[in-house]
This record gives structure tokens, sequence and C-alpha cells, in this order.
């Protein structure tokens, strides 16, 4: 059977814990902190606050900078298959992500674009044109920029391998 003739459901459960509370709860606006524990199944615990803008701690990672990285890391993971599947053969990938978020009083906080910065390696540079469509088509097989209401635009940069 075809996989595009059905639908799929995956669900991805997660435990969040509020870690900011300094013996005042939520009192007043400076009373806690903005820290908070995200569990996933065995695997390492990530320790997030808010962006320092808004009171959070400097040294975790804020919920703005995790959506960029799971933008930046789903469109990576579709262009390695992507690559696999058409013969190129990519020896390095690095993106220098940018998000850009504005606040509106009137909407709150939304980003507005993301940015991917993205430099490759391949083995043949005659492949190159293609390497550098192949990430067109990894913007629409990524599950996360599909689920996004804004632009996920990249700058590639195909250099060859080195041996």
């Amino acid at each position: 059977m075809d996989r595009y003739l059905y639908s799929m459901s995956h669900q991805y459960a997660l435990h969040l814990v509020w870690t900011g509370n300094n013996g005042e709860g939520t009192s007043t606006y400076r009373a806690y902190e903005r820290s908070y524990t995200v569990s996933i199944n065995n695997k390492k615990v990530i320790e997030g606050s808010s962006d320092p803008m808004f009171r959070g701690d400097p040294t975790k990672h804020n919920p703005e900078e995790l959506l960029v990285a799971a933008l930046s890391s789903c469109h990576m993971l579709s262009y390695l298959h992507l690559c696999a599947t058409n013969k190129i053969v990519l020896t390095a990938y690095e993106d220098h992500a940018v998000g850009t978020m504005v606040e509106d009083k009137e909407r709150g906080g939304y980003f507005t674009e993301v940015v991917l910065n993205i430099t490759i390696s391949i083995t043949d540079l005659s492949k190159k044109e293609l390497a550098e469509h192949l990430h067109h088509d990894a913007g629409k097989l990524c599950f996360i920029a599909n689920s996004v209401n804004f632009p996920v635009r990249h700058n590639v940069t195909v250099v060859p391998s080195v041996s």
C-alpha cells in the first residue's frame, strides 16, 4: 500500500516540571524563577527557562531556541534522507539557524521567520544543483516546518568534501 494513501498518528510525550518556586510561589511577578525541566523517556533532562528578556536564566534553553532547534534538526534529517535516496554523498552538514520573533501589544509574541544558514560538503560537485534543490524538498518533508505558520527559509552553501 502506498504510504501516502493512509494517515498515521504519532504522539510525543514528555513530562515538564516547574522548578522555579523560591518559597513564595507566584505571589509576585519577581518572586519566582522561570525555570523548568523536561523529561522524555529515559533521555537526558532538558533544563529550560524563559528568555533572559523575560526574566529567564540565560544558562538554560528557552522555548524559542528549542523551536528553532526543532526546525533546524527536522530539516537536516529530511535532507539527509533525500541525499541518500538521490545518491548524493554528503559528508558534513552545519546550520547556523536564526529565528526572528516580534512582540505585538495586540497579538503577543510570534515568530515571523526562521532562516537556516546551511553549509554542506558533498563528494561530487557535479551534483551541486540537485543538492541545493533538495533543500526545498526537505522543507516540504519536515514535519515541524509543516506545523508552523511562518516561513522557514534556507541559505545553502555547498563545498567539496575534504579527503
